[in-house]
């Protein structure tokens, strides 16, 4: 009822923002039709194929498009999602440039595609993505390895707590209990050395590859070693409601939460407005507003999975971080082919672009305060 009366409140200003996102994205599917959008250039979008074709963030044009089909059932969107799935089977000529990434780039995508259309080719790509996936295990020391080459071969990031949602799914589907148990050692893994006590993150951690043990953790796109970049930390918190959704583990419920603490907190200091980290200077002021769009996501599907007197905490501060990121930060204008501006790469670069994961991840948002049960996770 709390949940409910919240999203009655706000219902307005809900409906009228996915009719601004079904209005802009009808004419940019069209339009970027033949491309897997990265970012923008003078308001176009650019594209990863060629030999950009195995780049991390290439399974969220796709993604966005399942999603407002999920939303619209409109043929323009299921007709571009396809065509970048098809576009996106060129990643697997060359699996070595594979990465832990894969779930971004499939589960999202081709798994999306499965879910809404029943399409066995789409299950089967996901499928070998999740297998690639599961051969980053390291037996010995007990994680999920991220980047290929020779001198990271110890490192976890945690990031990665977003792609485990495909080994969960992997395991339903062929019966397999292996990929659920990679998962399940993963997210205990970064529970136990990425999250903090107060629900800060270390974004990167440098392992022992024969014992696990961890030797040094790193800033990575963060401001510096022992800050918060605060896409890590949403990264996190969504990733460990949706291991709690998938597993109903309560120990990821409760990490899911005191994250969510921690992310909340900090944006009551900056007008909901993320930054890049938590715990960067003053001056610069930089923001991240994909770090905005993810926890906004995890922080609906907390409060759809705690008690009815907790839910208002996490419901609450969804709708004002998004209703702050769409008046500060959203670009309507439909000649131009990006939305959600504001994104950061890291603190050191990419500063303040568009990029494509910011639409997705507000898009997915949306959809679910509009009462959708699709989960593309």
């Amino acid at each position: 009822m709390i949940y409910d009366n919240i999203i009655n409140e706000n219902r307005q200003w809900i409906d009228e923002v996915w009719e601004k996102l079904d209005k802009k994205l009808s004419v940019t599917a069209v339009r970027s039709r033949d491309k897997i959008p990265y970012t923008t250039k003078n308001g176009v979008h650019d594209s990863k194929t060629g030999n950009d074709i195995t780049w991390w963030t290439n399974g969220f044009w796709g993604a966005l498009m399942w999603v407002m089909y999920a939303g619209t059932k409109k043929d323009v969107y299921k007709e571009t999602a396809d065509n970048a799935e098809k576009l996106l089977d060129a990643a697997f000529e060359d699996v070595t440039k594979l990465h832990h990434d894969v779930g971004f780039m499939w589960h999202i995508s081709s798994g999306a595609s499965y879910k809404l259309t029943g399409n066995m080719a789409s299950r089967n790509r996901d499928l070998l993505a999740a297998m690639t996936l599961m051969s980053r295990y390291n037996v010995s020391g007990d994680y999920i390895r991220s980047w290929n080459g020779g001198n990271n071969a110890g490192w976890t990031i945690i990031d990665c707590m977003m792609n485990i949602p495909q080994l969960y799914w992997a395991s339903e589907q062929i019966g397999d209990d292996r990929f659920k148990k990679i998962a399940l050692h993963y997210a205990d893994m970064a529970m136990r050395d990425h999250v903090r006590p107060d629900g800060s993150v270390n974004h990167i951690v440098s392992h022992d590859v024969e014992t696990g043990e961890v030797i040094e953790t790193f800033g990575g796109q963060g401001y510096e070693v022992g800050s918060c970049w605060s896409r890590g930390d949403a990264w996190a918190l969504y990733g460990f409601i949706l291991s709690y959704i998938h597993t109903k583990e309560e120990k990821y419920l409760d990490t899911a939460k005191k994250i969510a603490h921690y992310f909340i907190s900090n944006l009551v200091a900056t007008d909901w407005l993320p930054l890049v980290d938590f715990r960067q200077p003053e001056e610069p002021v930089l923001y991240d507003s994909t770090a905005g769009a993810i926890a906004a996501c995890g922080l609906i599907e907390i409060a759809k999975n705690v008690p009815e007197f907790e839910k208002k905490i996490y419901i609450t501060a969804a709708i004002k971080l998004l209703k702050a990121m769409e008046k500060a930060w959203c670009n309507w204008e439909e000649n131009e082919d990006s939305i959600l501006q504001m994104g950061t790469e890291a603190y050191k670069h990419g500063i303040h672009m568009p990029i494509i994961y910011g639409d997705y991840f507000f898009a997915e948002a949306i959809l679910k305060l509009k009462g959708s049960d699709f989960l593309p996770w």
